[in-house]
């Protein structure tokens, strides 16, 4: 392969930049040309690339986000919309293509895969952590790690007014990350989408929480399990106590990626765009028990957030 394309889709996250630095190195030092498609998929429709080097991706590696910028295109699943794509893709002659992003975008990589002919593998990069084939996707360590440092600060508030808090994460279909906060601040309670709650349980874990000497309640909500003004009102009318609520909301996904983050999309970038160069294709690399493993781009979302509180007996309080 000469000419090999790269796209960031779907949602933003921390580590997206490192992962394209290494895409651009390693299929430079193989003799290859890279183009990058700005916009995402929005801007493989209108056709709007950049040549990339080794000095355009230098002094990116620390940095949050994408500097391909990221936007949606739902109008490619039907026929019309696809149309412009096919365009793009006939002017630029790509020999392959590399998709860093999450589940949506795999979508789109097997439709370019099985219409229009164009091999890609993926590299998994989503906050949600929600793609199957990979233990961690890239920006979820720096997304918990906001979040826990988010908590840690709102505790120290919650502790010496001795109030509730309601915090929301994000985490619309998988509450892995709202799981992990949490276990790693130690919160009462966590709401998630895969798990039904009943609001008087709720409530009578945290009065049995004050009763038994306790001067906080913290509560972790996935977006996708309930919005906090939600349960924030609920808690409040039942149990007649102070409650305050916080949306962490897209900080969550800015910043610069953690040390895990940078580490981990600088191997699967390399990885990808070397399987991509040998003639493999049609899949997406992960990492498992700290081995690369290469599964299929069209794989359903996992969903583990139940056995993560299993595992730290949270589950009972749930249920």
């Amino acid at each position: 392969m000469k000419r090999i394309g790269v796209i960031t889709g779907g949602g933003d996250a921390a580590g997206m930049n490192a992962a394209l630095r290494a895409v651009v190195r390693t299929a430079t030092q193989e003799g290859a040309e890279v183009v990058g498609i700005r916009k995402g998929w929005q801007g493989l429709a209108e056709g709007t690339t950049v040549k990339l080097h080794p000095r355009a991706v230098s002094g990116i590696l620390h940095r949050g986000g994408t500097i391909l910028q990221t936007f949606r295109y739902p109008e490619f699943a039907t026929a019309e919309g696809a149309v412009p794509v096919e365009r793009t893709l006939e002017k630029l002659k790509l020999d392959g293509m590399v998709i860093i992003g999450g589940d949506g975008s795999f979508r789109g990589g097997t439709k370019l895969e099985k219409e229009f002919g164009i091999p890609v593998v993926g590299v998994p990069a989503t906050i949600d952590n929600d793609i199957p084939g990979t233990d961690i996707s890239i920006g979820f360590d720096t997304a918990l790690n906001i979040a826990i440092d988010a908590v840690d600060k709102v505790k120290d508030t919650a502790t010496s007014h001795g109030r509730i808090f309601v915090i929301e994460v994000m985490g619309r279909h998988y509450g892995l990350l709202a799981a992990q906060t949490a276990v790693a601040t130690g919160a009462e309670e966590v709401l998630v989408p895969e798990i039904p709650y009943d609001m008087d349980d709720l409530c009578r874990n945290i009065s049995k929480g004050y009763k038994r000497g306790k001067e906080h309640a913290i509560i972790i909500v996935a977006e996708g399990a309930g919005k906090a003004s939600y349960v924030s009102y609920e808690i409040k009318e039942r149990l007649k106590r102070s409650v305050r609520m916080v949306v962490l909301g897209h900080v969550q996904r800015g910043g610069s990626p953690s040390g895990y983050d940078r580490i981990l999309a600088s191997r699967l970038g390399h990885r990808a765009t070397e399987m991509l160069l040998d003639g493999q294709h049609g899949v997406m690399v992960g990492v498992v028990a700290n081995k690369f493993k290469t599964s299929s781009l069209d794989k359903k979302t996992k969903a583990p957030a139940k056995a993560v509180l299993r595992d730290v007996g949270l589950m009972e309080t749930l249920v």
